[in-house]
């Protein structure tokens, strides 16, 4: 089969039809992970020091989440690393889906202590327990600023990166949490009601669940090598059938290769036959631009070439 295959545009390629260079590599968070488990790590020691010398089980319990989520940025952290390294024989896109398995663990990670906290907070509601309210209400203060200031650190890659999103997510999730633990505190400071406690915890599951599940969803998906939230493949395949001299597209794949990358394959039958380098670099820029995809592999074959496989044409 005469065919004619582009490769992958990227840092590593120079392409001369725009003079345009597309680095693909995430932004590094390696700063920002180091303060976080610094930061989360002190905090896990102080809260579950307090709380089993208060006999305060929400804030030994909360301690144990916030361990989670330590070990949470932990794994996030080493794929952020793993992600970085070079492609090798044995591994030639590198280890970048590693991001991708370490979204997968953070989601995990993230709905078990929904579990543990929901379990407890049952718990709690067929049998409260007093509560210090002052206490619990200047621990998880505290609680609210570190967990808010991770979060920020995270901030600006929620949106393109899932694996940072899910860091983002366990710190924002924490924050949310020690400020229901401060109104519980203070609602039972004032009144002595215990049940407000477990209450206020079975509100704070409930929206942290809510606000999760996609975090878990999109996991899942790339995990399965899901086409990328945001590339609709319909629309993809209609732009690259709308090419000049393009009469069929086939064998066409969209799918992660990371949690910032993707990748795509896809046959243009074009009768004419190729129509050389300039349009495929030219094709590969606009899949970039146009749908975010940034490393494309495109075949180029005539009518003659596709009778030999009717049955691969779309």
């Amino acid at each position: 089969m005469s065919a004619e295959n582009h490769v992958e545009t990227g840092p590593h390629r120079d392409h001369g039809h725009d003079g345009h260079g597309h680095d693909h590599a995430p932004t590094s968070f390696g700063r920002a992970f180091a303060i976080g488990v610094g930061l989360n790590t002190a905090f896990v020691a102080i809260e579950a020091g307090y709380g089993i010398a208060s006999g305060s089980m929400a804030l030994v319990a909360d301690a144990g989440h916030n361990l989670g989520d330590v070990l949470g940025l932990l794994v996030a952290w080493g794929a952020s690393v793993l992600v970085a390294r070079p492609p090798s024989e044995r591994f030639t896109y590198g280890l970048k889906s590693s991001s991708i398995l370490a979204a997968l663990i953070n989601a995990a990670l993230l709905w078990i202590a929904l579990g543990a906290i929901l379990i407890e907070t049952l718990r709690r509601l067929a049998d409260p327990q007093p509560v210090p309210g002052g206490t619990v209400m200047a621990v998880a203060a505290v609680g609210i600023v570190v967990n808010t200031v991770t979060a920020l650190l995270f901030m600006r890659g929620r949106k393109g990166d899932l694996n940072v999103r899910g860091a983002f997510l366990h710190m924002a999730a924490d924050a949310a949490v020690s400020a229901g633990v401060v109104v519980a505190g203070l609602a039972i400071a004032k009144t002595g009601a215990a049940w407000i406690d477990p209450v206020t915890s079975l509100a704070i599951v409930a929206i942290i669940g809510w606000g999760s599940w996609g975090l878990l969803r999109d996991s899942v998906k790339l995990g399965l090598l899901g086409v990328p939230e945001g590339i609709e493949p319909p629309e993809v395949r209609a732009w690259l059938a709308a090419l000049p001299g393009v009469t069929a597209v086939h064998d066409l794949h969209i799918w992660p290769m990371s949690t910032t990358e993707t990748a795509f394959t896809a046959h243009l039958v074009m009768p004419a036959g190729h129509p050389g380098d300039v349009f495929l670099h030219n094709v590969a820029h606009e899949l970039e631009h146009r749908f975010g995809i940034g490393h494309p592999t495109i075949q180029v074959e005539t009518e003659a070439d596709c009778a030999l496989h009717p049955e691969h044409v779309v």
